[in-house]
């Protein structure tokens, strides 16, 4: 198991690494998750997954759709659903602004992280627009060529040091 969290830093729980790369990420905003215990000792053990995750703002309240958090191994009969759906607590100018922007065509929210701040969990949303697929091949490509000129400036740094 990790170690605590230090007072005030953030204890990484899960990333959705792969959001960066599907979504272009306009705004991000931090919101709290209602959880049940069961579901937070999971998550201490770091049992989540947010890759299919989403979430919607749904009659005033913002939800948090297919996250998976593993039942916790030591749990009852009362242990949690690893998929159900759960709300996400944010401020009401928050959620109106939120639905604004979910409102745009193309827009959704993605979850980007999850973690622990101050022992709290709380959860990263992303307002994002899908990428076209050539807009990834494109970002892959200058990521590629970023790489070959700090490859090839490196090597030529290191022949200088050597002479």
């Amino acid at each position: 198991m990790a170690e605590p969290a230090q007072n005030g830093a953030v204890k990484l729980i899960a990333a959705n690494r792969r959001a960066r790369h599907e979504f272009w990420i306009e705004e991000t905003h931090e919101a709290g998750i209602a959880l049940t215990g069961t579901e937070v000792k999971s998550l201490r053990e770091g049992r989540a997954n947010l890759t299919d995750a989403f979430a919607r703002v749904d009659r005033g309240e913002v939800w948090l759709h297919h996250l998976h958090i593993n039942p916790y191994a030591q749990g009852n009969i009362h242990n949690h659903d690893p998929l159900r759906t759960r709300k996400l607590l944010l401020h009401r100018n928050e959620i109106a602004r939120l639905r604004a922007k979910t409102d745009q065509k193309g827009y959704t929210l993605v979850p980007l992280r999850l973690y622990f701040r101050r022992g709290v969990a709380k959860v990263e949303l992303g307002v994002a627009r899908g990428r076209h697929l050539y807009d990834k091949r494109e970002r892959i490509a200058e990521r590629d060529a970023e790489r070959r000129i700090a490859r090839n400036l490196g090597a030529r740094t290191l022949r200088r040091r050597r002479s």
